[in-house]
């Protein structure tokens, strides 16, 4: 696939650079507008499950995020010919927005976008309609003629009075509203009862930390009382609650429209606004851990084909700045350099996010049908442009006059509660991921599971999804796969309790330290026959390379047969001169370089991947079973091409166990993992001090008193039993 000029190239520096960018990303949208300009059908071929006026509005309306920033960049210049050169530019590029947004919503033009109903996309594409009317009002609104005013202020009232969705899309309703008020001259008192019933709707969300979920939260007592009702309808395919906290949960939505809310609304709602603000500061003390010091995004949960718009909190921080924020946001030149560092990260790895028209195509860092929701038009990556909003700052603002500051020191593993999630960047290692025990989105979507409901999420060794149903369709990387039926079906985690948090001990020689673990209950068949209590430990200084998972997997009644496969983190499986598959190695050399050594070390209990990615393995550190025969195998699984978000062909480490003799109701089958993760290009392509071959053989030990004991003189992870 091409790069494209202007984007891929681009040094995203400096506040020129981003409108170029912007302008670069808007350009080959030119050729697909409809003849009136409301309108834009990218000609890829697939479907959605809305209707494709809708998805056609998207493919106007979402590029609105630059295409008013631009506009706004536009008015605050002066005159003189270098300015009259950029104000033609914008003009020309802009100047079909303008056009498209009188005629899409006149509702006697063919082009007409379509009443808001029920539940309707529409109302998605209603806040970036809004929010374009609320940053250039001029252009967009004040100097259409009195009927297209008229019309624009009648599209976005026909929003109010239907179902919406009880998760962030609540937010395109109070922003229709908010435009309404401010642009379109509709008394708020007309608009106040919808407004208030959709921020209670959303402040019910609200968790802790100035994070929220993207909807009702499952709590213990709901889970019981589901369990409950399946066990009396024997059915367990009913939608109901979830637990999730994705970047819906900040720069895809909630966070991201709060600070937009405080920058338009403070006049009208100060109360709200003050406690918005302080949500962000909040929220961004522990937001900024899912970055690395090169600006890559951690890829978790839905919608990541929208992919630089993971950065869009710093965006909104620059757009709608917050006193006080804590550090390291604490400075305009501190959240410039997260903003720009990712859309850098962005740039460099471009290379096949575009069609070859210079379109954005669904997927994360390549053409990805797998990883698509049902909701991804062609038109749909056009959300990542909410990340360019900074560009509609002044030159003189005290973002742009700010140096870019670097990005803080790497740290330790580190709990952030509300997302249930432990981020590390070890500073003795170069792996940037987090642990999530419990996370799941209970309503049907595509790989669900895999977006939400792995054990780990890595910005540098990204997840897979599945395929099909058997286990290389699975891709079983960052979780455990178990059937029940001779390998012929697999399950995975999905719903589960909510996670426990607590502390084990690093025992290093005299000395000890505390290391906070995550613990979840859970069920791979709805029918409970099987229970596993999984818990997971983070690096640590001991063995900042590797993670450790213990799985204490119960019999709930008997199985004529147990197969498990537990996958590392998946890397390329690919030799990088040639395309061939990488090498089989007997031994690892004491003097290889991660990134650049490549070949694949099976034993019996273990595997290794080197690859130009880096190295990434698993072992059995240990195991306890009361079955007369559980059968190991290790083996590096080549899972379906294109599972991968990042990496077209890959191999995933996996570890495998077979019980084919079956399980005793009441037996409980301990496995105790050791994961090991070495990036070559997270952190700017930071180096590790010691040897491949070194780290790789100090691997962890772990002991509990229904594992095994000891010696005082070994270094030892100590958990509670």
């Amino acid at each position: 696939m091409p790069q494209l000029t202007g984007f891929s190239d681009n040094a995203f520096r400096t506040r020129e650079d981003i409108a170029n960018a912007a302008i670069a990303l808007l350009r080959p949208l030119k050729p697909y507008f409809s003849p009136d300009k409301a309108r834009i059908r990218i000609p890829v071929s697939t479907g959605v499950h809305f209707d494709e006026a809708a998805a056609q509005l998207e493919g106007f309306a979402r590029p609105l995020w630059a295409v008013a920033s631009l506009l706004q960049l536009k008015s605050t210049f002066k005159g003189g010919c270098c300015d009259s050169s950029v104000t033609a530019t914008i003009r020309e590029v802009t100047q079909p927005w303008i056009m498209g947004m009188a005629n899409g919503t006149d509702p006697e033009h063919s082009e007409y976008w379509g009443d808001i109903c029920d539940t309707d996309q529409r109302m998605v594409e209603a806040e970036v309609v809004s929010f374009a009317l609320l940053a250039a009002p001029e252009q967009l609104f004040h100097s259409q003629d009195e009927r297209t005013r008229r019309n624009i202020t009648a599209w976005l009232r026909t929003i109010n009075g239907k179902q919406m969705p009880s998760n962030n899309w609540r937010w395109f309703r109070i922003f229709a509203n908010l435009a309404l008020t401010r642009v379109c001259d509709v008394p708020i008192s007309e608009l106040s009862d919808e407004m208030r019933a959709d921020f209670e709707v959303l402040d019910s969300f609200y968790l802790e930390d100035g994070w929220s979920g993207d909807g009702p939260w499952l709590s213990t007592q709901d889970e019981m009382d589901e369990f409950a009702a399946s066990v009396k309808t024997k059915r367990r395919d009913a939608i109901g609650k979830g637990r999730q906290v994705d970047y819906y949960s900040g720069s895809f939505a909630i966070q991201f429209s709060q600070l937009l809310y405080a920058k338009y609304a403070e006049d009208i709602d100060p109360e709200r606004v003050a406690r918005y603000r302080q949500q962000a500061r909040d929220f961004g003390a522990s937001f900024w851990r899912y970055f690395d010091s090169d600006g890559a995004a951690i890829p978790f949960g839905r919608s990541l084909t929208y992919r630089f718009s993971c950065g869009a909190f710093f965006a909104a921080l620059a757009v709608s700045p917050v006193s006080n924020m804590p550090w390291p946001l604490s400075t305009p030149g501190q959240i410039k350099g997260f903003l720009l560092r990712h859309l850098r990260w962005w740039a460099v790895r471009s290379s096949d996010i575009f069609n070859a028209d210079g379109t954005l195509n669904i997927g994360w860092l390549y053409p990805n049908m797998y990883m698509s929701e049902d909701y991804n038009s062609p038109q749909s990556p056009y959300w990542s442009l909410k990340t360019l909003i900074a560009l509609s700052l002044s030159e003189s603002n005290e973002f742009w006059t700010a140096k870019e500051e670097p990005y803080p020191s790497l740290f330790s593993p580190e709990l952030v509660p509300a997302p249930r999630q432990i981020l590390s960047n070890h500073p003795s290692a170069n792996h940037h991921f987090c642990l999530s025990p419990a996370q799941f989105v209970a309503w049907p979507m595509k790989a669900t599971q895999a977006k939400y409901s792995k054990f780990e999420y890595s910005s540098a060794f990204a997840f897979s999804v599945p395929t099909g149903p058997l286990i290389q369709q699975i891709a079983p990387d960052c979780t455990l796969a178990l059937s029940r039926d001779g390998a012929e079906t697999w399950a995975v985690k999905w719903k589960s309790s909510e996670p426990q948090f607590s502390p084990a001990r690093l025992q290093t020689g005299a000395s000890s330290s505390v290391i906070t673990t995550a613990s979840v209950r859970w069920y791979p068949w709805g029918d409970r026959q099987v229970e596993i209590h999984t818990t997971l430990i983070p690096p640590t200084d001991r063995w900042p390379d590797w993670h450790i998972r213990v799985h204490r997997i119960r019999a709930n009644s008997q199985l004529n047969s147990l197969h498990t496969v537990e996958g590392g983190f998946a890397s390329t499986g690919r030799c990088s001169k040639d395309g061939t598959k990488l090498p089989a190695i007997q031994t690892v050399d004491p003097n290889w370089e991660i990134g650049k050594s490549e070949g694949v070390l099976e034993t019996e209990d273990s595997v290794l991947i080197l690859s130009t990615a880096g190295a990434t393995g698993i072992s059995a550190l240990t195991s306890k079973s009361p079955a007369k025969s559980i059968h190991m195998h290790a083996s590096a699984l080549k899972p379906d091409a294109n599972t991968n978000l990042a990496h077209q062909r890959t191999l995933i480490p996996t570890i495998a166990l077979e019980a084919a003799h079956g399980i005793q109701k009441s037996d409980v089958l301990i496995v105790v993992t050791g994961v090991f993760g070495i990036s070559s290009t997270a952190n700017s392509d930071r180096r590790v001090e010691r040897s491949i071959a070194e780290r790789w053989s100090d691997k962890p030990q772990v002991t509990t008193s229904d594992l095994f004991t000891s010696s005082s003189e070994t270094d030892c992870i100590v958990l509670n039993s």
